[in-house]
C-alpha cells in the first residue's frame, strides 16, 4: 500500500456544545413528563375522574413512542457519535420495556387488588389480603409440593434419555429408523398426548391398557383414582412427550466427542463402564446441564396434560401451580388472587433457576 493512501472514513470527535447537550436533556425530560402526564390522565380516566380517557389507552402508546423517539434524538445530541451507536440497541430496549416491564408492573397492581370478574364492583385495592389468602391456601401449597415431585422426575427422564442416546450413537441396525421413531412423541402436542393416552388408552372401561390390567388380574383398574398412581401417570405422559427432546440434545453432544479420546481410553485399559464414567460423562456435562435446565423450564410450565386428563384431581393430587392458577382464572374468575399466585411463582422460579445454575457452575468448575 502506498504511503499517500487515504482512509475512506474517519470518525472525528464531536464538538458537543453545552447548548446542544442541554437541548438533548430537555428533550428527554420533557417527553418523559408528557408520557407520565398521559399515564396519569388515563389512570384518572379509569377511575371516572376524566371521562375523555375512560376506555382509550391509545394515547399511552403514542406518548411512549414519542418518548422513545425523543430519547433517540437526545442520545445523538448529548453523546454524538457514541450516541449514534446506541441507536442500534435502543429499539430492542424499548420493546423489552413495553412487552416485559410494563406488563409486569401492571400485573403487580392487579396482584394487590380484589378483582373478581363475576363481581359488579370491579377492581379494588385490597393491600395484603391476597398474600394472607395464599398463605392459608392448602391447595396452592399442595400444588407447589407436587412441583417438587414433577421436577425430581427429570433425573429419571435424563437417565432414560442418556441411555437412548447411547444406543442411537452406537452402530446398531436400523439406527435411522429408531431415531425417527424415538422422536415421534416430541412431534405431538401435550394436548394430543393427553387425549390419545390419558383419555383413550387409560380409559377405565374401554381403554386397551385398562383391559390389559384386568386381564393381568387387576379387578378395577383406575389409573387416576389413587393420588400416587394418578401423579405417576401424569409424570409418565409428560416424560413420554419430552424425553426425546433431551435425547436429541445428548445425542448431538455424543456425536461431537472426538473418537480419538475414546480410543485412547480403551488403549489405556479402560473398560466400557470406566470409559463412560471418566471420559464420556465428564465431556457431556455442559450439554447435560443445558438439557436438564431447559427441561426444568418446560416442567415448571406443565399444565395442559393435567387440565385435560385430571383437572388437578383426585383432590388436587396431580395439580401443578400453573394448572391451579388456570382454574383460579377460569372457574373462579379470581383475577387478582390468580395474578398474585403467578407473581409469587415467578419469583420462586427465578430463585430456583439461579440456585440450579450456581450449583451446576460449581460442579463443572470446582474451585480448590
Amino acid at each position: 500500500m502506498s504511503g499517500n493512501a487515504s482512509y475512506l472514513h474517519v470518525v472525528t470527535r464531536d464538538e458537543i456544545t453545552p447548548r446542544r447537550a442541554a437541548l438533548g436533556r430537555w428533550l428527554v425530560w420533557g417527553s418523559f413528563v408528557l408520557m407520565v402526564a398521559t399515564f396519569v390522565a388515563l389512570w384518572l380516566g379509569q377511575r371516572g375522574t376524566i371521562a375523555q380517557f375512560s376506555d382509550n389507552w391509545r394515547p399511552a402508546i403514542w406518548a411512549y413512542l414519542f418518548w422513545g423517539t425523543c430519547l433517540g434524538f437526545a442520545q445523538v445530541l448529548i453523546h454524538g457519535e457514541r450516541g449514534k451507536r446506541s441507536l442500534f440497541l435502543l429499539p430492542a430496549v424499548l420493546f423489552t420495556v413495553a412487552m416485559v416491564v410494563f406488563p409486569l408492573l401492571f400485573g403487580l397492581t392487579i396482584a394487590f387488588s380484589d378483582w373478581n370478574l363475576a363481581s359488579p364492583d370491579g377492581r379494588k385495592f385490597n393491600g395484603l389480603d391476597n398474600i394472607r389468602q395464599m398463605w392459608a391456601d392448602p391447595f396452592y401449597w399442595n400444588a407447589l409440593k407436587n412441583m417438587v415431585y414433577y421436577v425430581a422426575a427429570i433425573l429419571v427422564e435424563y437417565a432414560i434419555a442418556f441411555g437412548m442416546a447411547l444406543i442411537l450413537a452406537s452402530n446398531i441396525r436400523a439406527r435411522k429408523f429408531f431415531r425417527v421413531s424415538f422422536l415421534l412423541p416430541l412431534m405431538l402436542s401435550p394436548v394430543a398426548v393427553s387425549w390419545m393416552v390419558g383419555k383413550s388408552m387409560l380409559e377405565v372401561r374401554f381403554g386397551p391398557l385398562a383391559r390389559l390390567a384386568r386381564w393381568l388380574g387387576w379387578d378395577s383398574p383406575s389409573f387416576f383414582g389413587s393420588p400416587e398412581i394418578a401423579r405417576t401417570m401424569i409424570m409418565a405422559m409428560d416424560a413420554w412427550t419430552y424425553i426425546p427432546f433431551m435425547m436429541i440434545m445428548i445425542l448431538a453432544g455424543l456425536q461431537a466427542i472426538p473418537r480419538e479420546l475414546q480410543e485412547a481410553a480403551r488403549v489405556d485399559g479402560a473398560g466400557a463402564w470406566r470409559g463412560f464414567w471418566e471420559v464420556t460423562f465428564p465431556l457431556m456435562l455442559p450439554i447435560s446441564i443445558s438439557a436438564i435446565l431447559i427441561r426444568i423450564i418446560f416442567k415448571l410450565k406443565i399444565a395442559d396434560i393435567i387440565i385435560n386428563v385430571t383437572s388437578g384431581g383426585p383432590g388436587g393430587a396431580t395439580d401443578s401451580v400453573t394448572s391451579f392458577i388456570f382454574r383460579e382464572y377460569r372457574d373462579r374468575s379470581n383475577v387478582g388472587y390468580g395474578t398474585l399466585l403467578a407473581m409469587v411463582y415467578l419469583v420462586l422460579i427465578v430463585i430456583a433457576i439461579t440456585v440450579f445454575m450456581k450449583l451446576a457452575d460449581r460442579w463443572m468448575n470446582p474451585r480448590y
